[in-house]
């Protein structure tokens, strides 16, 4: 059965000391408990968890207790400690994970505190970890890392385990590039995070932010979501973690919940009642909460003495000023509310400061007609879920904030923006007074959807995206040109007596630039292609996009063929110009004014114009408006040019717009139907050259493509400098003979 190493901050065990004695018992937290569940019904894999324990190094030597006795309990669980230092955990973990990422992922930046020292016990204690990982890996193991704590661990992991199978989850938000640029460390954590072969985030939105910031930070494109670094491919996917189910469906029939549900029947007696569920925390809008339900109780005096906030408040940090702060706001905010409103036998709002075990929350969950979940920032909040999965012979109804997770999943719940006193305000009203009809049709359409993506689904769909996102990479890394290939290749080139190779230029033979005229050919290029084209079993053809005149400056002095405009011009190598036919070129201004609109609405963009072909370049466009633009102008020319016979081009930062009959693969066919050739060698690296690989597919030729991304090329290389070590290679290959 195989095996996944789930790496977590904490075990799915705490280990607790009271009284010189240890105990062992569930960790706290949606995390814990969702992994848990998964953890628990799991049948296909093996389950091994890496993580903190919850005592410190320092604990357990001034105790006495003993080390390895805690390891081998540990192992009954199928868990490895990691153990910290007090130090580390003050540093690494209060001050680094809950002072600094804590505040500037959830949109609260004032609150971030950027301290290098902890930085510091942040990578150390993700090395430590790595360590660990490492020193219990086995081959074709799993690797699942888990949220903010250990972000720098996928990359560590990765040195020590190049082929390793490692995933990572963010159980968080990941903020906008604009608040994640603040970060001092910023560049660092998306390194640590690319060393993953697939990371999962809760939103589109998260999954959004993250890929802005490695474009604008690392330079970084992506095409579908999937990420191309060094001779890997990462995949960026959403997946929306789910809870169990059927845990809290089946609470219904828990006869010791259903005696406590009966004891506050007892008390409650005909009122509503609306609950809200927390732990203390400045991102989860308690406060608004309240002061929206003081607003409903004055607006609305008929519901006063039939309705009751039951607000459960769970303590968290309580050593933090910011926490302490809330919770002094939060006691005068219901001691306020309850003393303006409350009459003789009716309290507003019934407030408890403590943590509640599972039979009182299922409990609270079936006697609520109203659930307020209205975080102001919330990477998922399974608490909204629990709610609903325990309504399953019963009406309810959801109020959620709009910036939870959850909010992406559960369109059918009251959504509302908690900064907005009067939304909260109706929606309380909404909520009371709906129909039992719309609350039973809204209900039912959530429950079926979290009844199907539960935490068990959401488990296997990442799982299987970690494995086949592994399976396409190894299967490209069979088309990687590694030297073994490459001396192939350099063999069947000596061997042969007549050769063609067919060169792209930019991108190929040198890198893009900024301003396409500033790409002209170095002495170096110049050099290998005047070496190529002087031995005579050679043909040496550039086939380039390029318009003719700027090829003909570039290399009219080289013995060599030159296909300009994707085969729209082609020149051949003892001067001859062969006819493309009759090209139309009236679609031009008919095309010219839709660039022209996009120009003067994008700054840095601008138009080229060739004989035969329109481009538009974007290089040099911030980038996040580049792709909004790039894909606005491409749908636009799709939807424009449908009955026009012209093709649109999407290039490396460009768009191109070209009669409909030219492309490189009818280019190269005036060579390759005339004459037979021994060798032939084809290389580019956009999508204009797929046509050449794919005429050349037949011909037993070596394709090959630029850049390590999807192609019908049987190659690839990484980028034009290992383009021009394999013309080194012929060209030396042929001085050895």
């Amino acid at each position: 059965m195989p095996r996944i190493i789930v790496v977590a901050n904490r075990l799915i065990v705490s280990v607790i000391e009271t009284d010189d004695k240890l105990h062992f018992q569930p960790s706290m937290g949606g995390l814990a408990t969702g992994l848990g569940s998964f953890s628990e019904k799991e049948e296909q894999y093996d389950i091994m968890w890496i993580g903190w324990p919850g005592l410190s190094q320092e604990q357990i030597t001034s105790s006495h207790l003993d080390e390895n006795g805690i390891i081998k309990r540990l192992k009954e669980y199928n868990c490895i400690p990691v153990f910290l230092t007090e130090e580390n955990i003050d540093k690494y973990y209060h001050k680094f994970c809950n002072n600094t990422i804590w505040p500037l992922f959830h949109y609260f930046p004032q609150f971030a505190i950027f301290d290098r020292a902890a930085w510091n016990s942040y990578v150390k204690v993700n090395t430590q970890f790595a360590e660990i990982v490492a020193e219990n890996y086995k081959e074709n193991d799993l690797i699942w890392i888990q949220d903010y704590h250990l972000m720098l661990l996928p990359q560590l992991l990765r040195d020590k385990l190049p082929t390793a199978s490692i995933g990572f989850f963010l159980h968080i938000p990941f903020p906008s590039y604009e608040l994640f640029r603040i970060l001092p460390w910023r560049t660092q954590i998306l390194q640590g995070l690319l060393g993953a072969d697939l990371l999962g985030f809760h939103t589109y939105d998260y999954m959004r932010h993250f890929l802005s910031s490695t474009r604008r930070l690392l330079g970084l494109d992506h095409e579908f979501g999937y990420i191309t670094l060094e001779n890997r491919t990462i995949k960026v996917d959403t997946f929306p973690m789910g809870i169990d189910y059927d845990k809290f469906a089946k609470s219904r029939n828990d006869l010791s919940i259903q005696e406590r549900l009966r004891k506050l029947y007892l008390k409650i007696g005909e009122r509503k009642i609306i609950l809200s569920v927390d732990r203390l925390d400045y991102t989860k809008g308690i406060s608004l909460r309240l002061k929206a339900f003081d607003q409903f109780l004055e607006t609305h005096p008929e519901f006063l003495e039939k309705v009751t906030l039951i607000l459960v408040v769970v303590p968290s940090r309580t050593k933090v000023p910011q926490y302490e702060h809330l919770k002094h706001e939060i006691d005068e905010l219901v001691g306020y509310i309850n003393g303006k409103h409350g009459k003789m036998g009716w309290v507003p709002i019934w407030y408890f400061y403590r943590y509640h075990s599972f039979p009182e929350l299922a409990a609270l969950y079936q006697l609520a007609d109203v659930a307020l979940v209205t975080p102001l920032r919330d990477g998922m909040n399974l608490i909204a879920k629990e709610f609903l999965a325990t309504k399953e012979n019963d009406k309810g109804v959801l109020i959620l904030s709009e910036f939870a997770g959850a909010a992406s999943e559960l369109g059918e719940a009251l959504l509302v923006n908690p900064n907005d006193n009067m939304s909260m305000v109706n929606a309380l009203h909404q909520a009371l007074t709906i129909a039992d009809d719309e609350q039973l049709k809204r209900l039912r359409i959530m429950q079926k959807r979290l009844k199907r993506y539960n935490v068990i689904k959401w488990a296997h769909d990442y799982l299987d995206m970690l494995h086949q996102i592994k399976k396409q990479q190894q299967k490209f890394m069979t088309k990687i040109l590694n030297e073994t290939l490459k001396n192939d290749l350099v063999s069947q080139y000596q061997r042969a007596k007549k050769r063609l190779l067919f060169l792209d230029y930019d991108g190929t033979l040198v890198p893009f630039v900024p301003n396409p005229q500033d790409a002209a050919p170095d002495e170096e290029l110049l050099s290998l292609l005047t070496a190529l084209s002087n031995a005579k079993e050679n043909e040496v053809v550039i086939i380039s996009g390029r318009d003719p005149e700027t090829l003909e400056t570039w290399f009219g002095k080289l013995p060599i063929s030159l296909v300009g405009e994707h085969g729209a011009w082609i020149r051949k190598k003892d001067g001859t110009v062969i006819s493309s036919g009759q090209i139309s070129t009236s679609w031009k201004k008919l095309i010219r004014p839709i660039l022209e609109t996009h120009v003067d609405r994008t700054p840095g963009s601008f138009i080229e114009e060739k004989k035969y072909s329109l481009v538009w370049h974007y290089r040099k466009v911030e980038p996040g408006l580049g792709e909004i633009r790039v894909r606005e102008l491409i749908d636009t020319l799709n939807t424009f040019t449908a009955n026009l016979d012209v093709k649109v081009l999407e290039g490396d930062k460009n768009v191109e717009i070209k009669q409909g009959m030219i492309d490189k693969g009818k280019a190269a066919m005036k060579w390759l139907t005339k004459e037979t050739w021994d060798f032939i060698l084809a290389v580019g690296d956009d999508k204009t050259d797929e046509d050449l690989f794919e005429v050349l597919h037949t011909k037993n030729a070596y394709t090959i493509k630029v850049g390590l991304k999807p192609t019908k090329a049987k190659y690839v290389v990484e980028n034009h400098l290992a383009v021009r070590n394999l013309l080194k290679s012929l060209i030396k290959a042929k001085k050895e003979t």
